[in-house]
């Protein structure tokens, strides 16, 4: 099984222990091009259709929290990949 097919598994599930890798890992499979804001602000677009996911890369640690997660889970499935 492929790192993408992890994550987008493991995604999901809704884990309370989802790292920011392997949200890029997904986002990247599906086209979104991360912008980096500033801070700690992240932004995943679309180059196609402009759509935007803005979040906060998780630091010190990886993890990212869960309404972020929600957040990730409710567009993938309005844009139909998920």
């Amino acid at each position: 099984m492929s790192r993408f097919r992890k994550a987008l598994a493991r995604l999901k599930t809704r884990p309370k222990d989802f790292s920011w890798k392997e949200l890029q890992t997904i986002m990247a499979h599906f086209g979104y091009q991360e912008l980096k804001g500033g801070g700690s602000r992240r932004k995943f677009v679309h180059p196609e259709s402009r759509v935007t996911v803005s979040l906060h890369e998780p630091h010190p640690s990886p993890i990212i929290k869960m309404y972020a997660l929600d957040i990730v889970i409710e567009h993938l499935k309005q844009e139909d990949l998920l």
